[in-house]
């Protein structure tokens, strides 16, 4: 069943109390009067503090005691309803200008939404999985079979190394240094990189290059992943593979294979890895893209704080 936006319009609710009769109208005015607000746009911000008041109250939160969690709950709602990034990043910033016009007419004595990061942001978080999720997928392929060997190699290659599909498919037996255990890819921007990988990945390999690839080579070509014709193996191709063996392993959720990748990246940190090694592994340019990861592992400690902490 879809989630109730808190957003929704509802006749039945009643605007009253401090937030309605003495917070919302002051704001407005101030915003009317001082700001010289068009009317289009306080149109936008009396409904987009509309739609905040009744959620505060629901939750039975008064305004004077409102934390920074409260507030992030209030946009993970909105985003679990379906409401647009856009939408979302309007709706802070109308809370955080009220925010801080009762703050500096000291009608509140603390800010909220002070320093919080956009929406827009939160919004982006990948999708990953969670460890037990992943093993299941890697079992998943029959190992008895050729075609079961190479998939499960590719599995795992895939979580142990946080390469993008593209990458993958495209890996060739001299691309490896099956002693060290690391591989070499061309990434994006036609850049090399290396990249290291475990030894449940070089097990599969092994095993994989030893008893099913000899059933695929019929062209001699060097790639390392072969498809049934003998060519290298298409991401589209790999796609339908993961969705089977996500739905063999009984993973409900929507499952790609950037969903490996983003695993990969979020297991390390929260693991204790440092960003840059990430960032070098995963083949970022730039590390702010390689920095949204924090942000998930911040959610799952929020998350995991809620859930277990007495007072959270």
């Amino acid at each position: 069943m879809r989630k109730k936006s808190p957003r929704a319009n509802d006749p039945e609710k009643k605007e009253s109390g401090p937030f309605f009769l003495t917070w919302l109208p002051i704001f407005l005015d101030y915003l009317t009067v001082e700001k010289g607000l068009a009317k289009n746009s306080l149109a936008a911000y009396r409904t987009d503090l509309r739609h905040f008041g009744h959620w505060l109250g629901e939750q039975k939160h008064e305004l004077e005691a409102v934390q920074r969690i409260h507030i992030v709950r209030y946009f993970q709602a909105l985003r679990s309803a379906g409401i647009s990034a856009r939408s979302v990043a309007r709706a802070l910033a109308a809370i955080r200008g009220l925010f801080r016009f009762l703050v500096a007419e000291r009608h509140l004595k603390h800010d909220p939404t002070e320093n919080l990061e956009n929406p827009k942001l939160w919004t982006s978080l990948p999708k990953s999985m969670q460890p037990q999720e992943v093993e299941a997928l890697l079992r998943a392929p029959d190992r008895s079979t050729a075609e079961g060997l190479r998939d499960a190699a590719m599995l795992e290659l895939l979580y142990a190394t946080g390469l993008r599909v593209s990458e993958l498919i495209h890996v060739k037996i001299e691309d490896l240094v099956m002693d060290a255990g690391f591989l070499r890819t061309i990434g994006k921007g036609s850049k090399e990189r290396i990249v290291p990988f475990g030894d449940s990945a070089r097990d599969a390999i092994v095993v994989y290059m030893e008893r099913g690839r000899g059933e695929f080579d019929k062209h001699a070509d060097p790639h390392l992943f072969l498809s049934n014709r003998g060519r290298p193996m298409t991401r589209q191709s790999f796609w339908m593979k993961i969705t089977k063996y996500a739905r063999l392993a009984g993973i409900t959720g929507h499952i790609s294979p950037h969903s490996l990748r983003h695993s990969f990246a979020t297991h390390l940190l929260e693991n204790g890895a440092d960003l840059r090694s990430v960032q070098m592994m995963l083949g970022h340019s730039d590390i702010s893209t390689t920095q949204i990861y924090t942000h998930v592992s911040r959610a799952r400690l929020q998350k995991m704080y809620e859930q277990f902490h007495p007072r959270a």
